[in-house]
């Protein structure tokens, strides 16, 4: 835990954007360290371990669900997911929606889309995403609040591969906010940049940067 390296990425973001602790793998007592500091919006990409977490710790937090979500996975995190950023299939939300409506819910996600040269993760890309949003099926899902959209950049130390990955997320939240949200006032969303690329992602109009490793060091993947 780097204390020192959370209270400096803090003060340097601009007004309007909104940092996400990824606390992924990390014990709760880590996650109290930084509560204690005053950060309230933590991320996970396990569902079970978020439950988990959200038993054990002050009510008052937000929890951010930022991996790839299973549908058979969504009952754990319904009751209380603050939002959730990774919507990347017309089933998932409407998992999300039934479950958000069996908890008496409006649930705030997120599109997904796929910005990276990587296969490996997830999201729409521009034809599947107006295809869905424009489907009628989208259109009976009451219980569901789109605010945004989230996205990966390739991992790479190519600055100008970066930047033109985060101006295509920005490109695709405009154009969506143009056709299909010009009248909700809530999708203001933009999550992208982690440790590695927040300055690049804040500079292309990031609204919420996902923050882990930088503030509490390497991730012990064996405990997944």
């Amino acid at each position: 835990m780097n204390i020192n390296a959370y209270k400096s990425i803090l003060s340097s973001l601009p007004d309007g954007v909104k940092l996400i602790a990824v606390s992924k793998t990390k014990p709760a007592s880590d996650i109290e360290l930084l509560y204690n500091e005053g950060q309230r919006a933590f991320g996970e990409n396990k569902a079970l371990e978020m439950r988990d977490k959200h038993e054990s710790l002050p009510k008052d937090i937000e929890w951010h669900f930022i991996g790839h979500l299973q549908t058979n996975k969504v009952k754990y995190i319904a009751p209380f997911v603050t939002m959730i950023h990774s919507i990347d299939s017309l089933e998932l939300l409407q998992t999300v929606n039934k479950l958000a409506l069996k908890n008496n819910r409006v649930i705030p996600c997120l599109l997904q889309f796929h910005i990276a040269t990587e296969e490996t993760k997830f999201g729409f890309d521009w034809e599947e995403c107006k295809s869905m949003l424009n489907s009628a099926e989208f259109k009976e899902l009451h219980n569901i609040e789109i605010h945004g959209v989230m996205g990966m950049a390739t991992f790479t130390d190519d600055k100008p591969q970066i930047h033109s990955e985060f101006k295509k997320l920005y490109s695709y939240f405009t154009k969506l906010k143009e056709q299909f949200f010009s009248d909700n006032d809530r999708f203001t969303e933009i999550s992208m940049g982690m440790t590695d690329d927040y300055p690049i992602a804040i500079e292309e109009h990031s609204t919420m940067i996902r923050i882990g490793s930088a503030i509490f060091g390497a991730r012990n993947y064996n405990k997944q």
